[in-house]
């Protein structure tokens, strides 16, 4: 289904205020917050043809809107190269001599800094899992409801037993969102997950997982600047 350039400059508009705003995001706010040139009953009116439309919904308590999946899908679908927020990856995380399980820790705790979510990387030779950002993860609002820790906490656990079910080609980036997650039954988070080679560990995978309301544009970012430099220290 295809939408409108102003439904698309909207619907871009809400999700990236939601992400930052952690809250329904009204006509109102989009109107003062990014000085469109039509009004906000044109606003309210577009807004509407995407809820109609299954992009965005409104939740019974807020008068604002929120992204759905389909939402999420076509945000991170239509992300161009300029679109990334470019956070500078500390150099000193790339000066290791030796890319073991010491840069795969430093790393892991970089990346869980920079984007507040979970960084799991799965060593396929040995079977091992490291994890680092639980703390990062859940100061995110998203999870001030206890259901939501325990949910998440889940969905982890169900990750590392079904790792099998994620079979990636080298260096391309998957991007799972809700339900299309395939290995739990809970639909508020998201999967962002490469497949990588380490100079020492060999194969692996590396994923960040967090709640939907996560800045896509950054994280995928942020494991495409690892994956192009492990890339560069096995190839270069």
């Amino acid at each position: 289904m295809n939408i409108s350039q102003r439904q698309d400059i909207i619907l871009k508009a809400l999700i990236k205020s939601y992400i930052d705003l952690a809250e329904p995001v009204s006509s109102e706010y989009l109107k003062n917050k990014c000085h469109f040139d039509f009004s906000p009953a044109t606003i309210r009116l577009e807004m509407q043809e995407l809820t109609d439309m299954g992009f965005i919904e409104q939740p019974y308590t807020s008068s604002g809107r929120v992204p759905t999946d389909k939402g999420y899908r076509f945000f991170v679908d239509s992300l161009e190269e300029k679109d990334y927020q470019k956070k500078k990856i500390d150099e000193r995380v790339f000066s290791f001599k030796l890319f073991d399980l010491s840069f795969i820790h430093e790393y892991s705790r970089l990346l869980a800094s920079l984007s507040s979510t979970l960084i799991v990387t799965y060593l396929l030779n040995d079977r091992l899992f490291i994890k680092e950002g639980w703390k990062e993860a859940f100061n995110a609002p998203d999870f001030s409801e206890t259901k939501k820790v325990r949910d998440f906490a889940s969905m982890v656990d169900d990750f590392e037993n079904n790792i099998d079910v994620f079979d990636l080609e080298y260096s391309s980036i998957d991007t799972y969102i809700g339900k299309e997650i395939p290995i739990t039954k809970s639909d508020d988070f998201s999967i962002i997950i490469s497949r990588c080679s380490f100079v020492e560990t060999g194969d692996g995978l590396i994923a960040i997982l967090g709640p939907k309301r996560m800045a896509y544009d950054k994280n995928i970012f942020l494991i495409r600047s690892v994956i192009e430099e492990l890339n560069n220290k096995n190839y270069g």
